[in-house]
């Protein structure tokens, strides 16, 4: 099974020498990927442009915006800022898209919250026929860049529910099936329910299997977890954010193990590890920790 991180990109001590050893460690690290995430509100670095700088500072890993809050944005512009992202990385994308749960969000870039399931899967479409350098408009020029990756990125879908997963059947590669402890019991009713979705929508090859959870190696590491969890999940619902921060204990490196042996037992292809610090410490211990894993 193959390991990616994500940067820690929600963390406000963030600066330009930190973002770099960690896209760096991450490209010299024994991984296979480096993700980061999109949020509006909060502190948070912007996706695109994070990722598009750790595309040209690296040269191995596979980049993936994880995830496009696709409703959030245009089609077409997100088509065009995938295909400029592989291009700048050398065919390296892997994307990841899917609705968010967060109305205010929507509404602070000017977005409608409503029907945006179904306007997910139009604008799939969209850029999927985008990338195959069909034009937009009648009379009007194909918009470009080609991705280097024919057809596009892969596509691979962030979803909970069995009707989310339904409708993502129709059109993903893969899903990026989450659990924030890192909990077998979860991504296995996940894959459950993958595989039924995949089998009703008649598709031939079965679902790319994709896991994250959240973690940390850092100094004091149980503690600084239990907070970024809160501090992440409040604007939806204190107490859910304090029950989900108690429960969060992978923390040291038998508990993160445990969890990626876990995903490796479910056939899980890649597992992201989403740490809750960006001190370096973190990233080079997990680092080291992986490799040992061989």
């Amino acid at each position: 099974m193959k390991v990616g991180v994500c940067l820690p990109y929600m963390e406000p001590e963030l600066d330009r020498v930190v973002l770099l050893h960690w896209m760096r460690a991450i490209d010299q690290g024994p991984f296979n990927s480096l993700t980061c995430g999109e949020r509006i509100h909060s502190g948070t670095i912007e996706m695109t442009t994070t990722l598009g700088a750790a595309a040209a500072v690296t040269e191995r890993v596979r980049i993936v915006p994880s995830l496009y809050v696709l409703p959030m944005h245009n089609a077409v512009w997100a088509a065009k800022e995938i295909a400029t992202l592989d291009v700048i990385s050398g065919g390296r994308v892997t994307v990841t898209v899917g609705v968010g749960g967060r109305p205010m969000d929507y509404e602070a870039v000017g977005a409608s919250f409503e029907r945006r399931h179904q306007r997910m899967d139009e604008q799939i479409a969209v850029m999927k026929s985008v990338w195959r350098g069909e034009p937009v408009l009648e009379g009007g020029d194909v918009i470009g860049p080609p991705p280097v990756q024919p057809g596009g990125p892969p596509i691979l879908a962030g979803t909970m529910g069995p009707k989310a997963t339904r409708r993502a059947a129709e059109w993903a590669d893969g899903l990026y099936m989450w659990s924030g402890n890192g909990q077998k019991a979860e991504i296995e009713r996940m894959i459950v329910q993958g595989d039924a979705a995949w089998q009703d929508a008649g598709r031939d090859q079965p679902f790319g299997r994709f896991a994250g959870f959240w973690c940390s190696l850092a100094d004091d590491a149980q503690a600084r977890t239990q907070n970024y969890v809160y501090e992440y999940l409040k604007i939806l619902s204190p107490e859910m954010g304090k029950a989900m921060a108690k429960a969060m204990d992978r923390t040291t490196p038998d508990k993160i193990n445990e969890s990626l042996d876990w995903m490796a037992e479910l056939g899980v292809e890649e597992t992201y590890l989403v740490p809750t610090t960006c001190d370096t410490a973190d990233i080079d211990r997990l680092s080291e920790l992986i490799a040992k894993r061989g």
